[in-house]
């Protein structure tokens, strides 16, 4: 029987050697598993990362508009308020604006001719005014929301009449050749209050004396202009 009981006890003990050899071996295999799980997932992921990195491109800092002076104008009108940041490379220009706006000389008068996809213009003052140089320099541009120097078709007639683009007008050319930009002097852009520019441009119009379907039936008034800055 002895025979027997160690044959029975060699097989279990063989038995239970195999059983804790195999506990081992699996142990071993989800270590070797797991290791190889993580370093494949670190691999997607960066390959991921790096890929989703080259989709999306650094930011530019190129802009459509000269650098700004930090100059501010506040237009106050009976449809809202405007503000206009103004370029620092139309020095006459803008001197000629700010003169006008400390002298009180745009308080009260009204945007007198508006047309919904061109521009809005203003700034007519009733009494005689030097002019100023064109400054139209090697970069200027009709963007929409700038604001530019009326004028007569000749050069360096502007006083004191503004317009607003509605539009990007920078594009436009005359039938003579000769373009918008390099006719209009750009100084300011718009930075706040252009949703209420682009009311006053919804203004119902007629057409004006000359003709022009651009003569608004409402009066939108520039109530004052102000240097906030």
């Amino acid at each position: 029987m002895a025979p027997k009981y160690n044959h029975k006890k060699s097989v279990q003990h063989k038995h239970g050697t195999n059983k804790s050899g195999s506990k081992k071996q699996l142990y071993i295999a989800i270590g070797i598993l797991a290791i190889v799980s993580i370093i494949v997932i670190a691999y997607f992921a960066g390959a991921f990362t790096s890929s989703s990195d080259s989709k999306t491109p650094s930011p530019t800092t190129s802009s459509q508009t000269p650098a700004t002076s930090n100059t501010k104008v506040l237009l106050q009108t009976s449809m809202g308020n405007i503000i206009i940041e103004l370029f620092d490379d139309k020095p006459i220009t803008t001197q000629n604006f700010l003169n006008l706006v400390a002298a009180e000389k745009y308080d009260g008068t009204v945007f007198h001719r508006i047309m919904k996809d061109f521009m809005i213009q203003g700034g007519a003052i009733n009494e005689k005014l030097p002019t100023i140089k064109d400054e139209i320099g090697s970069y200027n541009h009709n963007y929409q929301y700038t604001i530019a120097m009326a004028k007569t078709t000749d050069p360096n007639s502007a006083t004191s009449g503004f317009f607003i683009n509605t539009v990007d007008n920078s594009g436009i050319v005359y039938s003579d050749g000769t373009t918008f930009d390099g006719t209009y002097t750009a100084f300011g852009i718009v930075v706040e209050g252009r949703d209420v520019v682009d009311a006053i441009a919804k203004v119902p119009v007629t057409v004006n004396s000359q003709g022009e379907r651009s003569q608004p039936t409402q009066t939108v008034t520039l109530i004052s202009a102000t240097i906030i800055t």
